[in-house]
């Protein structure tokens, strides 16, 4: 199971905090290269993981504790090339850590040379002489800051302390006591003899900690002199650079809070911890101020990420925005089946495994019992809108690429909606419930931008409409029964409406009773088979399940998923908006230029696919693809090239599926002047190999669609 977050809270007389400190970076020109790392990152790969980051090194510094990092690198085997030490002096006591190597005093490094990782540096001495030295590792130490976020959040203040140059705590608000590096003591020995005092064990015999030269550091917060154009980061994540601080002083944001906010520096995942006390020391360098005259910023918890779940209290695995279900959601977890998100934040089934039985197997069984028997799935997460209103259809009209406002009540129509630039935007079934009353699906992930879409459509663009429309996806819930046996479970379902094909036919709906429960019963299609759409309160819908499941029991009835429709749908060569819609391509491409209107004089979008078809060019078009190994499954988002050669792609493959209908493996693919070139053989590039494929309508499956219609 998920490990999920959990919120604790805990009431001490006495906290002791030992949070350690936090080593930060040098500010040098493209210090941010890769084969740039802090010293005790380094130390930490060749001490705990025992990997060598490198294998020549030079170490940038300004303290004593990078010639202990370097004694550690040396005896890993990474020769040390060069120490360069920005202090005037460096204490004897660390130069005997590192025995022969060359320790250039009173010199910077200004540069690290290289592209896709150091090659090498360039390094400044005080009377301006340069040299360069070859490298393929950079380890750096800026000095170590107290890690007093903690301390800070419990409303403790901050000193700053020159000796050490970094905030150590100050006055306590509450009963805490800072030991160690937490409170500024850079030694083992001395964090040692700390924390057995704060725990009151004064007869604790701290072990030998060895030789340690002491803490000593001269602060430089960035190299001097850096030429235009250089970048010197101080926030390696939020990629801010010295040049960044100085343009928001410049510009009048000199406070370090508007710094932070101006610049982001400190706004990053790691949120400031290796880079701010670099920024409060360029940003009082520049003013001429001390570090204490300019502050820190406010340390906000969590310290590190905490699921928001966590913190609302809340044992609900998804975090952030919650998922939505729908009312059989448990009922299908209880099967056993995978979920999946299904756009919007809506969770439903991708199918459901039997014992032993593979992914490919489970879906191959659940599209084989629709194409064969009948199976029912979960569709409540449609987008559903109701519309209201004299001007229904005018807008209708307006929204989509074909016409609405002809159809008869209790009718419906598939439709095509467009973005102002003629690019698909969203599909869907809308129906005439009455004179000036529409409803309207769209696509699960999608609906929010079609509501917008069309409310923005009514408030600014054609406020004249009289046309009121109310969002009803929750308010309605849905089982869709389907395959050639689906009528004889709605018959032994028990329903008042009439179920013949006459009585009933493809794209309308009835109002009536299924199983004694009321019910709006529409006949739409989106597997190519019979299908009924039983939608009810959602209330309703686990009593309406059992009784589906229990009715189907003797035609082998089973519940499918996501995975079989996708299936199901390439097989007929159905549009799906997550793949055939690509941002380029428009309905003539996809082979549906007969729901563009010719009699309406004007739809959203209608001159812009004009405009983009007169440009002229070979637009890429849907087509068939049939691999010539019946058995590969070519990978979905394969570019195709002329021979399969490394060339310009002239189109990919949008799905490809093990088809249960033609016991093979069958694709859709947008392909340049692909309607074309049907019955050509093209390549698709893969990795290793080049497959053929046979160029083919793409419908693999009653390309009348007499099935979806009986």
């Amino acid at each position: 199971a998920a490990l999920l977050g959990r919120s604790w809270r805990v009431r001490a007389d006495k906290v002791v905090i030992a949070t350690g400190a936090i080593e930060r970076t040098m500010v040098f020109a493209n210090n941010d290269r890769p084969g740039v790392m802090l010293a005790s990152a380094v130390q930490s790969y060749v001490n705990r993981f025992s990997v060598a980051p490198g294998t020549r090194a030079v170490m940038f510094t300004n303290n004593n504790s990078a010639y202990e990092a370097a004694a550690d690198m040396m005896a890993a085997g990474i020769a040390i090339a060069a120490i360069v030490d920005s202090r005037q002096t460096v204490p004897e006591t660390a130069r005997a850590l590192v025995g022969s190597v060359d320790v250039l005093a009173a010199c910077q490094l200004i540069k690290a040379s290289g592209y896709k990782r150091v090659s090498g540096v360039t390094v400044r001495s005080n009377d301006g002489t340069m040299q360069k030295i070859a490298c393929d590792l950079v380890a750096m130490s800026g000095g170590w800051s107290p890690a007093v976020h903690l301390y800070s959040q419990s409303r403790g203040t901050l000193a700053y302390d020159p000796a050490l140059a970094c905030f150590v705590p100050d006055q306590p608000a509450q009963n805490t006591t800072c030991i160690g590096a937490a409170r500024g003591t850079m030694s083992l020995a001395g964090a040692l003899a700390e924390g057995a005092e704060a725990v009151g064990e004064p007869q604790f015999s701290p072990p030998a900690t060895g030789d340690e030269p002491p803490y000593a550091i001269e602060p430089l917060w960035h190299v001097d002199d850096m030429e235009p154009g250089d970048k010197g980061f101080v926030d390696i994540q939020n990629d801010v650079t010295t040049n960044d601080v100085h343009l928001a002083i410049r510009e009048g944001f000199s406070a370090v809070e508007h710094v932070k906010r101006y610049t982001t520096g400190g706004m990053a995942q790691d949120q400031g911890k290796t880079g701010n006390v670099n920024i409060i020391g360029a940003i009082a360098q520049r003013q001429g101020l001390k570090l204490e005259e300019v502050g820190t910023t406010t340390f906000r918890a969590p310290y590190s990420p905490v699921e928001f779940g966590a913190i609302a209290g809340t044992r609900e695995g998804s975090v952030v925005l919650p998922y939505r279900h729908t009312p059989v959601t448990d009922w299908n977890i209880e099967q056993g089946c995978v979920m999946y998100e299904a756009g919007a934040r809506w969770r439903r089934p991708g199918y459901f495994p039997r014992a032993g039985e593979s992914f490919q197997g489970s879906v191959n069984r659940e599209a084989s019992c629709v194409r064969n028997g009948v199976g029912v799935y979960d569709g409540s997460p449609l987008g559903t809108f109701e519309l209201k209103g004299r001007d229904c259809g005018a807008f209708l009209d307006l929204l989509y690429t074909n016409v609405f406002s002809n159809l008869k009540p209790g009718a419906g129509r598939y439709g095509l909606m467009l973005t102002d630039d003629g690019l698909i935007l969203d599909d869907g079934v809308s129906f005439k419930l009455a004179e000036n009353r529409f409803l309207m699906s769209t696509s699960t992930g999608n609906a929010d931008v079609v509501y917008r879409h069309m409310e923005k459509l009514l408030q600014y663009d054609r406020p004249d409409l009289d046309v009121r429309i109310t969002n009803v996806t929750s308010q309605w819930a849905n089982a869709t029964v389907c395959g050639p046996d689906a009528r004889k479970v709605m018959t032994e379902l028990g329903t008042d409406i009439g179920l013949s094909p006459e009585a009933f036919p493809f794209m309308s709906f009835r109002d009536g009773t299924v199983g004694g429960i009321p019910a709006r019963v529409v006949r739409v299609s989106f597997t190519g088979e019979l299908s009924f759409e039983i939608n009810v309160a959602p209330r309703h819908l686990p009593a309406l399940w059992d009784q589906i499941i229990a009715a189907g029991a003797q035609h082998s009835i089973m519940p499918i998923g996501s995975e079989a429709n996708h299936v199901l749908r390439v097989e007929k060569g159905f549009l799906s908006l997550g793949h055939e819609v690509d941002g380029t391509v428009d309905a003539h491409d996809l082979g549906m230029g007969w729901i563009m209107s010719k009699k309406k004089s004007d739809y959203i979008g209608k001159r812009s696919v004009e405009l983009r078809r007169n440009a002229g060019g070979p637009r890429r078009q849907l087509v068939g693809i049939l691999s010539e190994d019946p058995d590969f499954m070519v990978p979905e988002g394969a570019p195709m090239t002329p021979g399969g050669a490394r060339k310009r792609s002239e189109g990919f493959v949008t799905a490809c599926v093990w088809s249960v209908a033609n016991n093979r493996s069958v694709g859709l693919a947008l392909l340049e002047n692909g309607r074309a070139r049907i019955g050509e053989t093209d390549h698709v590039r893969l990795k290793d190999r080049i497959v053929k494929v046979q160029v083919t309508e793409p419908c693999f499956y009653d390309p009348k669609g007499e099935r979806l219609r009986s």
